[in-house]
């Protein structure tokens, strides 16, 4: 047992200002709905919490080239201001895992077995296959349906119904029934 003895650990995906900020290229529209939600499950779940934090490659290389062109913005510094994670979610000692891409790649800290996920989504992620890695290693993964935010409503469901397709592996739960 864990966090307020919830069973299972919580990954909070890239809950940054470069989502959050109206005026960011990256904006997310409906974060800031989110954002009492997310603070809700972290609160119930803590300790057993880990961030992720989209940074940008240093170089990009490949494809990323291309895309980088298309958001220059985005390739600063890992510590600058639009990487932090937004006020307020963050407890105390938390843990940390950077993604240098928006693949999924590197969402958890190794060892860790999450099973419930909290995923924004954002104009990145939401571009790239929506599937939760931790399914293909077999871990169950619940994503939170009202702790995810979209570049808009179609996409947002059309990513929750996909993910819900790779059921049992991965469920699409909202918060009132996995906190009930």
């Amino acid at each position: 047992m864990t966090g307020a003895g919830r069973d299972g650990h919580l990954v909070v995906i890239d809950m940054q200002d470069v989502f959050a900020d109206p005026g960011s290229e990256w904006a997310t529209p409906r974060f800031a709905e989110i954002v009492p939600t997310v603070r809700a499950l972290v609160d119930a779940f803590a300790p057993a919490v880990t961030f992720t934090r989209f940074v940008a490659p240093a170089e990009p290389a490949g494809a990323w080239r291309d895309y980088y062109a298309r958001w220059p913005f985005a390739l600063v510094e890992p510590d600058s201001p639009i990487y932090d994670v937004v006020p307020g979610i963050a407890r105390p000692a938390p843990r940390w895992t950077r993604r240098r891409s928006p693949s999924g790649a590197r969402t958890s800290p190794p060892g860790s077995a999450p099973r419930r996920w909290c995923w924004p989504g954002s104009r990145p992620t939401a571009a790239c296959s929506p599937r939760p890695r931790r399914g293909d290693a077999g871990v169950r993964v619940q994503v939170v349906s009202d702790a995810c935010a979209g570049v808009d409503d179609p996409s947002h469901e059309a990513a929750l119904h996909v993910m819900g397709l790779y059921g049992p592996l991965v469920e699409v739960v909202d918060a009132k029934t996995l906190l009930g």
